[in-house]
């Protein structure tokens, strides 16, 4: 990825706005997201019973145009560079596989929105001049803007849970085996200013892994699940991408306990403690945790 300036964007990996050959002359739909409301008329009364309110998707528009003073085919290869991203069969025929824009304003850091070209159309009249008018449309599934690198944390188990004897001790001291589950907490900082989802790889050797977000109580459990070295299992909680994959691509949703609720698995803005648990005899097993800051504003 190439740094952006101010008043540049970048989808899919073509520049648009300033300092390039597309000239972004406005755009829509970077404020307050749509809203999917459930008010119901009030029967036999004035006004509505006003329900809960859901997050739509967040359309973006540009209104744009190339320049190329003079150059007909240069106006040509600019608009093909800007198509090439919407048509990767990997993300087109793919359910849920999306492509990112990412968008750079004054005073404020590169923030991506995740979602999917739909509309890129030209009008050719004054090409020979190497001007073409475009009117692009983005829509962004997950209306909320992340951080434009990932965040990560690699997490080890403890075979001790923290604390220590208090003077004066006395017999018996129980000692747990190492072969007993242990947990280790970890430190995760969300940058942003609202809840953000994470993808999470565990790595064996390990067997009946349970994960636990230490403020909200939120719990994965798989009870299980059995890795050997160098096997692993991916959670992703991020929205329209919850699944659960091992490391030969099969579905493995199946170790989940009942009561686990990857899809409300988020980590909330500010600093918060993970924690797993495990069994281990090696100590060799690894928990990574891979997020991005969330934002509800640009």
């Amino acid at each position: 990825m190439v740094d952006l300036v101010d008043w540049q964007y970048d989808l899919a990996g073509a520049l648009m706005g300033a300092g390039t050959s597309i000239n972004v002359i406005e755009t829509s739909g970077l404020g307050r997201p749509p809203v999917r409301d459930n008010d119901v008329p009030q029967p036999s009364a004035d006004g509505v019973f006003v329900g809960p309110d859901y997050w739509d998707a967040r359309q973006v528009q540009f209104d744009a145009a190339i320049k190329t003073p003079a150059d007909p085919q240069a106006a040509h290869d600019v608009l093909a560079a800007l198509q090439a991203g919407a048509v990767d069969p990997a993300v087109r025929l793919a359910g849920g596989e999306t492509i990112p824009l990412r968008i750079k304003r004054p005073g404020r850091p590169t923030k991506v929105l995740y979602g999917r070209v739909r509309k890129v159309d030209a009008e050719f009249a004054q090409v020979i001049y190497g001007y073409v008018p475009l009117d692009i449309e983005f829509i962004a599934g997950d209306p909320l803007f992340y951080g434009d690198t990932d965040q990560t944390v690699e997490i080890p188990l403890g075979w001790l849970s923290g604390g220590g004897f208090t003077a004066p001790v006395a017999a018996p001291i129980l000692v747990t085996a190492a072969s007993g589950a242990a947990d280790r907490p970890g430190w995760v900082t969300n940058d942003g200013d609202t809840d953000t989802y994470p993808l999470i790889r565990i790595t064996g050797p390990c067997s009946n892994v349970t994960i636990i977000h230490a403020e909200s109580g939120r719990t994965l459990a798989l009870p299980t699940l059995a890795l050997t070295a160098g096997q692993w299992v991916e959670l992703d909680a991020r929205p329209g991408r919850v699944s659960v994959v091992r490391e030969n691509g099969g579905n493995a949703e199946a170790f989940l306990s009942a009561a686990s609720r990857l899809d409300q698995f988020s980590l909330p803005a500010g600093q918060s403690e993970l924690r797993w648990t495990a069994v281990d005899p090696t100590n060799t097993s690894r928990l990574r945790l891979t997020w991005r800051p969330a934002y509800q504003a640009l």
